[in-house]
């Protein structure tokens, strides 16, 4: 549930604390209040957390492990679905360079974009032997480069609109 501490091995969106978290983002008082937040686990204090849209959750050593980015989760088919693992299961093939996923909520499809020596129909055969049916991308587009951000990133925004 929101806002509760995440039990062991359960996952849950990662909150940083302490003297070092800043005040905010600069001249972004909107992005400041969705992100600077009052802990709601301590009702005794003032105490601002810092909400880094990061999925995580320890394992068995008590390590943080991060899972994907809050923002690429979605509800599919009944399930909740994290865009980041289909990512990984498809850029372990050697024939990969990049790769990334993005959901079409007006079709309700997986979509898969691609960069690698591989074709669409090898990709969908090969997913299918690693990936529940409900994850399978309803999708899988071929592109010669990926398109990046001026910081380097994919650039899913171009992506959703090609």
């Amino acid at each position: 549930p929101e806002n509760t501490l995440a039990a062991p091995g359960e996952e849950g969106e990662i909150c940083i604390r302490g003297t070092s978290v800043t005040l905010g983002y600069y001249n972004d008082l909107e992005r400041t209040a969705q992100a600077f937040v009052q802990n709601p686990l301590n009702h005794a204090y003032p105490e601002i957390l810092y909400r880094t849209g990061d999925i995580g959750r320890y394992n068995h050593r008590g390590e943080l492990v991060f899972v994907s980015r809050k923002d690429h989760q979605i509800k599919h088919m009944g399930h909740r679905i994290e865009l980041g693992e289909i990512e990984a299961n498809v850029a372990m093939l050697p024939e990969i360079k990049l790769c990334a996923c993005t959901y079409d909520e007006q079709r309700a499809k997986i979509v898969l974009y691609y960069v690698g020596d591989i074709s669409d129909r090898d990709l969908a055969l090969r997913l299918k032997a690693k990936l529940p049916r409900y994850m399978l991308p309803a999708r899988l587009i071929p592109l010669e480069r990926m398109p990046l951000t001026a910081n380097g990133k994919i650039d899913r925004v171009t992506l959703k609109q090609a």
